[in-house]
């Protein structure tokens, strides 16, 4: 064959980088997974993320992991129905956040409805509250405008929430590439290929990434007695920068590693850096569902040891969010307690 023949849709380069590989089997302490979904709400076909919870139990205790955070506990019945399987079945070992039906921003007394579901899932027994990517880009009012993150009803209801003692843990946006034109510059055009509810690049119909993340920002600041966990390095792991400026800004703000091993992972000397600044506000996740023995030993391995150049997708044909390998931030071995453990279990009330 020609290397003229050669499709570029077809070009699967193989590494020939020859460099360490250092097997981490279990976290320096045992850890804490603050952010996972073991529930209905992701699934294609609406049954359980985890068929054999037993059997994930089992994996938990061989990698260390002592707590997973379930966020997708939703309200009202199915509520009751993860609390049911996994926290009251297995008493420390699960702890299930509820979500909001948002939708309710569009009745007049949605606020009130809002605080009225908030209330009702606290007393069920809702460790913390998940709010997703949708407020910001889907959610309108009673006529018809998109309600922002930091808009007055969404203050009223997470100050509410931090009354009663639930941690928030929010996810706006997206990545930065999902809000850029499709065009030959966008790194993330394999995943938007596949995904392409993910792009939210028509700013007719969309925020624009500033405009969210900023929002995302004033609504922190607007609720100081609330715990809030930003998901995704603060939902924007692609420049860490900004990340610590909310950080400085927001006592009450922390952030989460879930799912975004590619973007640490090409910096990992910066974030490193943040850790180290930061210690008590970062905190372990991992977003991988369902839950692996595998992912869990990869992200031990991405923050404990100094490996180059490995994959942090292994088996993916086309590494899912941008074609890079990732290189290990050996974070400080002095702060790994408060990382894998320490600061999720000051937020959970452990």
């Amino acid at each position: 064959m020609s290397i003229d023949d050669i499709r570029l849709r077809d070009w699967r380069p193989q590494r020939q980088l020859r460099t360490r590989t250092t097997d981490v089997p279990v976290p320096a302490v045992p850890c804490i997974d603050v952010h996972n979904h073991l529930g209905r709400w992701l699934t294609a076909d609406g049954d359980w993320m985890i068929d054999d919870v037993p059997g994930l139990v089992r994996m938990m205790d061989e990698r260390h992991v002592d707590s997973i955070v379930n966020l997708d506990g939703m309200w009202s019945d199915e509520l009751e129905a993860n609390l049911d399987r996994y926290d009251r079945a297995y008493p420390g070992r699960f702890f299930t956040f509820c979500q909001l039906d948002w939708a309710q921003l569009a009745d007049p007394e949605g606020v009130q409805l809002l605080i009225a579901q908030l209330e009702d899932a606290a007393r069920r027994g809702a460790r913390g509250v998940k709010v997703w990517k949708s407020l910001g880009l889907r959610f309108r009012g009673p006529a018809g405008a998109l309600v922002m993150p930091d808009a007055p009803q969404i203050v009223t209801v997470l100050r509410r929430a931090g009354e009663l003692g639930l941690p928030v843990l929010i996810h706006t946006a997206d990545p930065i590439a999902f809000f850029e034109p499709l065009d030959p510059r966008n790194e993330r055009l394999d995943e938007l290929r596949i995904e392409r509810a993910w792009w939210f690049g028509d700013h007719d119909r969309y925020p624009t990434f500033d405009a969210l993340l900023d929002a995302h920002a004033r609504l922190v600041l607007a609720c100081p007695g609330t715990t809030f966990i930003g998901a995704h390095m603060g939902c924007v792991a692609e420049d860490l920068d900004r990340v610590e400026r909310l950080l400085a800004a927001a006592p009450n703000y922390h952030v989460d590693i879930a799912g975004r091993m590619a973007e640490l992972g090409r910096q990992p000397r910066r974030f490193a850096r943040l850790v180290a600044a930061w210690p008590d506000r970062v905190l372990f996740g991992t977003d991988i569902y369902p839950a692996s023995d595998e992912q869990y030993r990869l992200h031990f391995r991405f923050l404990e040891s100094t490996d180059e150049g490995f994959d942090y997708a292994p088996g993916a044909p086309i590494p899912p969010q941008g074609r890079w390998a990732v290189s290990a931030a050996g974070i400080d071995g002095a702060l790994l307690a408060r990382l894998y453990r320490g600061n999720a279990a000051r937020i959970l009330g452990l």
